[in-house]
């Protein structure tokens, strides 16, 4: 924290879904830094007193001029999250708005000489595969059809800005499975914990799971992963076009409901009926713990007792956020 201030105090800094499950981590920690920070998002919330909070639609060009004007940094988090269902019937919504905001803040930036920039890409922008290395081959179609191909153009605009213009301070980070305080809990779209979670509060029991639980996942917890994002900026990514964030650990889905069940309490039966999806997801962050001083501190138990806790006290935030999955779109 005491190289994060030095680095941050008093600069002009943009956070770009800066309400989200990762953006609202990263202003809290600008903010602690002595940063002048503006949050930008969609979202009925205004979470730090200390921040400027802007409701701007970013698939808008004109928006992103204007929250680019004389920012020094960029931290480029806003995106989309959904559950796996959402992403194969409502692809449109995912892949249309993440298009135009990654490709509208990102010209914003350097038409306006933003010093360094982080974009948060996503393990689904790989290929298919079971441990994710950066240095491996990254020609394949993404795991995540629509969504990843999103980012992945993003990443490669990145790509284009450095050998034309020079923008050698824009930095891609790839994140994993994330979870923590202000995760999306809504039963609808919500990942794998915030939505076991939602039906646990719900009273459902015993509580249903997909598959046989062998699956393995790498779960990140929200703080590590936006401390590693602000590393990111501050040493960017070395050799690699891109960097792994997550825990480098892999997770049984068992494990995890074992966890859940040992810090919240509830019963729960495995539906091997139903699959269990990809067998496995893990990423390696060797590289992120040699370029950056990237290191994820907070255990899985730690981690499900905080998000839960915080769920708890916040059921119905996700009301207040904006929902591409509407009828309204």
């Amino acid at each position: 924290m005491e190289k994060l201030s030095e680095y941050f105090n008093n600069c002009k800094v943009l956070v770009t879904g800066g309400t989200g499950l990762i953006g609202r981590q990263v202003v809290d920690i600008l903010v602690d830094c002595g940063a002048y920070v503006t949050v930008t998002s969609l979202d009925n919330l205004n979470l730090n007193p200390n921040a400027v909070y802007k409701k701007m639609d970013l698939t808008k060009i004109e928006n992103c001029l204007d929250l680019t004007s004389d920012i020094d940094y960029v931290f480029h988090l806003a995106g989309i999250k959904g559950s796996i269902e959402v992403t194969k019937s409502m692809p449109a919504s995912f892949f249309v708005p993440l298009l135009l905001m990654n490709t509208n803040i990102l010209e914003a930036s350097r038409l306006n000489n933003v010093k360094r920039l982080v974009y948060t890409s996503s393990i689904g922008a790989f290929p298919s595969a079971e441990v994710f290395r950066e240095e491996d081959d990254n020609s394949a179609p993404p795991m995540d059809m629509f969504p990843g191909w999103a980012k992945r153009m993003a990443e490669l605009q990145i790509k284009a800005y450095k050998i034309q213009y020079k923008k050698n301070n824009f930095y891609v980070t790839r994140p994993c499975n994330v979870y923590g305080p202000g995760d999306n809990f809504d039963p609808k779209n919500a990942m794998v914990i915030p939505s076991l979670m939602a039906r646990i509060s719900a009273g459902e029991s015993p509580l249903s799971i997909w598959g046989d639980g062998s699956a393995v996942r790498d779960f990140a917890f929200s703080r590590d992963l936006a401390i590693g994002i602000l590393q990111t900026l501050i040493h960017g990514t070395g050799n690699f076009d891109f960097l792994n964030l997550a825990s480098g650990k892999g997770v049984t889905i068992k494990e995890l409901v074992d966890t859940m069940s040992e810090v919240i309490g509830f019963e729960y039966e495995f539906d091997t009926s139903k699959s269990s999806g990809f067998p496995k997801r893990v990423m390696d962050i060797s590289n992120a713990k040699k370029i950056i001083g990237y290191n994820h501190t907070t255990t899985l138990k730690e981690g499900i007792l905080e998000t839960w806790n915080w769920f708890q006290k916040n059921k119905k935030e996700y009301l207040e956020r904006k929902n591409y999955f509407s009828d309204e779109g």
